[in-house]
């Protein structure tokens, strides 16, 4: 069994699953984060009162995020019922760091919204969601909400306009959730909105004839060579002087704490010395997937989150080349990140047929674990497919988090 191994089975494990969806600002920046919880009910939130662990990895790696100040906690979205809150379920949180969300299937109750105010005054932030502007009991929450998300996919862009018209008076901030697209979200700002949700930043808006701009050509040279049988780290360099400031800031980032290397590396060839052809694959496929101009780092960092939680769960079902199942996972949005259709982006990688058949259509045990990280992250959790006991894909996404936390890091730093 091998050190990672044994380290992400002897990990405590959670009586919860849990995992993360960004909330973004008009700048397309992460200012929170919605806290998906194992079934819908609320009752699991008694776990954050009654658990120091669960609670301590909420505030430790849920909330946290790195940006080029250095890391920083956001506020968490918790989803609360009317249940929990007049049952007094609720654990003593610190409401800078949560917001409750309340559902509009709540018995809007004068009992409810007094415990809703009660709550405002100690200093949460009140979020609804499934707001209906047709159902007249919401009109009284609106008076005691701090955010208001709006589903444009059940309401409609073309009625939006008209609905922000008649949230005006209540000076709310509104958070378009369900934004699909990119042209969504285009016209969500354009409308106005404060924030927003959803996986648009995952979609391609692809552009007829869009080409890879030149430094990635390069880190496509060099996968290319690192693909050939008589590869060496004299081959690589031979590639890589033609972009010496792309190759400092690889040896940056291969120095970096993320990767834990023994002694100080200055170059390509000296990196393959110490730790492997494998290894330098790595980085490169993390160059390739780091930030295009005008892309949020919110999209690297979840390309990096799926590939090492792809690693990490092949690693627990003794799949074998459990690198492949990393590169599966980091470059299952890299059709997002340069806007190019997957089909024809894959025609430049230099992968196996294996891989880019997981890529295109989910097929093998590769597809098959990028599914389940996918299903994971949108907190599909029943849907989960996989062998593994359902707390041991929390174990493996919580290290995902932190470790992609640490190669933001690095990443951030070497610019």
């Amino acid at each position: 069994m091998s050190k990672l191994l044994s380290a992400l089975e002897s990990e405590e494990q959670l009586s919860v699953l849990m995992a993360r969806q960004p909330i973004f600002s008009k700048s397309q920046d992460v200012v929170a984060f919605e806290l998906l919880f194992r079934g819908s009910d609320g009752v699991s939130l008694a776990t954050l009162k009654d658990e120091f662990a669960t609670f301590d990895v909420v505030m430790n790696t849920y909330a946290n995020i790195v940006k080029a100040g250095g890391n920083q906690k956001v506020p968490c979205y918790l989803k609360v019922t009317d249940k929990v809150l007049l049952a007094d379920l609720l654990p003593d949180l610190p409401p800078s760091l949560f917001s409750l969300e309340i559902l509009g299937r709540s018995d809007v109750s004068p009992a409810f919204v007094e415990k809703l105010q009660e709550l405002s005054k100690k200093g949460y932030r009140i979020v609804l969601a499934d707001y209906d502007p047709e159902n007249p009991k919401f009109t009284v929450l609106l008076n005691v909400i701090h955010v208001l998300k709006l589903d444009i996919q059940k309401l409609g862009l073309s009625e939006l306009p008209g609905i922000i018209q008649k949230l005006k008076p209540y000076q709310l901030d509104l958070l378009a959730d369900k934004v699909e697209t990119k042209d969504e979200f285009r016209q969500c700002l354009e409308m106005g909105f404060t924030l927003y949700q959803g996986y648009f930043l995952s979609r391609p808006v692809a552009v007829k004839g869009k080409k890879i701009n030149s430094n990635k050509i390069l880190l496509l040279q060099l996968l290319g060579e690192l693909e050939q049988e008589n590869a060496t780290g004299v081959t690589l360099e031979e590639i890589a002087i033609n972009d010496p400031a792309l190759t400092y800031k690889i040896l940056k980032v291969v120095n970096s704490a993320a990767f834990h290397v023994p002694r100080e590396i200055n170059s390509l060839s000296h990196a393959i010395t110490l730790l492997g052809m494998e290894q330098i694959r790595r980085w490169i496929m993390l160059f390739l997937s780091t930030s295009q101009d005008g892309k949020p780092n919110e999209l690297t960092r979840n390309m990096l989150i799926r590939g090492r939680m792809c690693e990490l769960l092949a690693e627990l079902m003794g799949h074998p080349n459990t690198m492949n199942y990393f590169i599966v996972g980091l470059l299952s949005q890299l059709d997002a990140m340069f806007d190019i259709e997957m089909k024809e982006l894959l025609k430049e990688v230099p992968l196996s047929s294996e891989l880019k058949n997981a890529l295109l259509y989910y097929s093998g045990a590769m597809g098959e674990t990028l599914k389940d990280v996918e299903f994971y992250e949108r907190g599909q959790f029943d849907q989960l497919q996989g062998s593994l006991e359902k707390p041991l894909y929390e174990v493996a996404y919580r290290h995902s988090l932190k470790w992609s936390d640490n190669v933001m890091q690095a990443l951030l730093s070497s610019d």
